[in-house]
């Protein structure tokens, strides 16, 4: 990856006079921090959108009597971590948002979360907080029991603002918060003529556990537990993440068989919700004969990953360190051959599904999310792939061991349900070719290394491609070895809000498919 264009950024922030300095943070790599002066903060974002940088994520931290507000950017695979603070009694702060439009709900979590103001944000409504605390009360601050203050039942989020449309035949569509079957809550606000959909806005956020919060003093074994929970179909690629930003602060190093189970976790993990969506997918436009094909191939891979690593989703697999459980012989030779015996049959699975005019119909052209809105919102993973963004941070950032491999990534420009159907069959197999490659590369020797005593301060971050695509943990350590602070993201962050905008102007019926192809997680914004 290059890096050359970071110092000609550097150069075109100082001839616009912004205050800002490169610090060394070693457990922050690849990525390099740059502190910036509050007043130059919206500024920063500025250039920053003129370069064509990202916009990654954004997370603050309270010090006592300040609060740090950090801010990641991406080009070309190259990353940098901007940071500034505000005083604690006055935290106000230029927004990301004018010129990163995926920025706002971050921004508003970090609103709800810390108290910080953010001055030229065109949305203030709450986000996460919604009626579960006073206005005056920041669950993220240092003084607010982790127990929160719950004298009585939260009350009904019902006064949230949601745009409102009007004219002859315009009518409106609540949906939720709380649905049929088994899905977590959220909100969708529909705007309709007849059956064409002219606006959706969703709010999320119900479901607030309070991640960041009881993050706060575990030891490092208990951070990883906890990350495999934000998003249970992300257990690995969570765990990766957050192992790998602690192992980053403490300098240890990973042994190399251990990286590698942790890529064939991984690329499981990957295989298997792709595909369970393919056959979701299929179930939303009545093919039920694919539904049930591909539930069943995802049934049979879950079994073998209990067989292999004790678990169907490999929960609690990834530790500091390196992982929990080697693989034996006999089970890495049954991987492969399960490899072999389903590479034929999605591809004969997938030559029905493409053969199908019924399908056709409901899938092509639906849903499409052109790549300029999907850059605009840094919307990756399969969701941005079909939508022309190539970058994969396993080929563009690559992490060990995937800097020893060759990973193809699909890229598609058409957008819609369809193309994001391609996208998860052919990253299925590349998953599977990787699979092989590392079992047959497979090295001998320990799985975990010793954990040393971090140092108070010690900062790290973790980049894992999950299978929504770019997962990030941002972790500081206190005093004693505990977790100062903890920050995952997960790439639903990116992928919701697009929802919002490739559902415009189709029809409302085929919300629930449009809905399912993006596949946004609830548990995994809802921190």
């Amino acid at each position: 990856m290059s890096t050359a264009w970071i110092n000609a950024f550097l150069g075109r922030i100082e001839a616009r006079d912004v205050h800002m300095r490169e610090e060394s943070a070693p457990g922050l790599a690849p990525a390099r921090l740059f502190v910036v002066t509050a007043d130059d903060w919206g500024t920063l974002a500025h250039e920053a959108k003129n370069w064509e940088c990202r916009w990654v994520a954004a997370w603050g931290e309270d010090t006592g009597e300040d609060i740090l507000i950090n801010a990641a950017f991406e080009k070309n695979g190259s990353y940098f971590v901007a940071r500034t603070q505000v005083r604690r009694a006055t935290p106000i702060l230029p927004s990301h948002t004018p010129y990163y439009p995926g920025a706002d709900r971050p921004e508003r979590h970090i609103q709800d979360m810390l108290g910080v103001a953010f001055t030229d944000h065109p949305d203030a409504r709450r986000w996460t907080r919604h009626q579960a605390w006073k206005d005056s009360e920041y669950p993220l601050r240092k003084n607010f029991p982790t127990a929160g203050n719950p004298p009585r039942p939260a009350p009904p989020d019902d006064s949230y603002r949601f745009l409102y449309a009007q004219g002859a035949g315009v009518y409106e569509i609540p949906v939720g918060p709380v649905h049929a079957g088994i899905i977590e809550p959220g909100h969708f606000r529909f705007q309709a003529v007849g059956e064409t959909v002219l606006n959706l806005e969703e709010h999320l956020g119900y479901v607030h556990k309070g991640i960041e919060k009881i993050a706060e003093g575990r030891d490092p074994a208990g951070l990883a537990r906890l990350a495999g929970r934000i998003s249970g179909d992300s257990t690995v690629a969570h765990t990766w993440a957050a192992c790998m930003a602690m192992e980053q602060a403490t300098g240890v190093r990973v042994p190399p068989r251990a990286l590698y189970l942790r890529a064939i976790l991984c690329e499981r993990e990957r295989v298997a919700n792709h595909l369970g969506d393919i056959g979701a997918i299929l179930n939303d436009v009545a093919f039920s004969f694919g539904f049930y094909q591909f539930g069943c191939l995802r049934e049979q891979w879950t079994r073998l990953s209990q067989s292999a690593f004790g678990h169907r989703f490999m929960m609690d697999r990834v530790v500091p360190g390196g992982v929990a459980a080697s693989l034996s012989d006999p089970m890495a030779i049954a991987l492969g051959a399960q490899i072999r015996a389903l590479r034929p049959e999605i591809e004969r699975l997938m030559a029905i599904v493409d053969d199908s005019a019924s399908v056709e119909d409901r899938l092509v052209t639906t849903g499409r999310l052109d790549p300029e809105v999907a850059r605009a919102f840094g919307a990756l993973g399969y969701v941005g792939r079909a939508s022309g963004q190539a970058f994969d941070l396993r080929r563009d950032a690559p992490y060990p061991p995937y800097d020893r491999l060759t990973v193809e990534v699909p890229v598609y420009l058409d957008g819609d349900v369809a193309a994001r159907v391609k996208v998860r069959a052919r990253e299925i197999m590349v998953a599977f070719d990787l699979i092989e490659q590392l079992l047959t590369d497979l090295p001998e020797g320990s799985i975990r290394a010793p954990w040393p005593a971090p140092d108070a301060g010690a900062e790290g971050l973790g980049l894992v491609e999950g299978f929504r695509g770019e997962c990030l943990a941002y972790v500081r350590f206190g005093a004693g070895g505990g977790i100062a602070r903890y920050f995952p993201r997960d790439p639903s962050w990116t992928t919701w809000p697009v929802l919002e905008k490739l559902i415009r102007d189709n029809i409302v019926p085929d919300f629930p498919v449009c809905n399912k192809s993006v596949n946004g997680s609830y548990s995994g914004h809802d921190l």
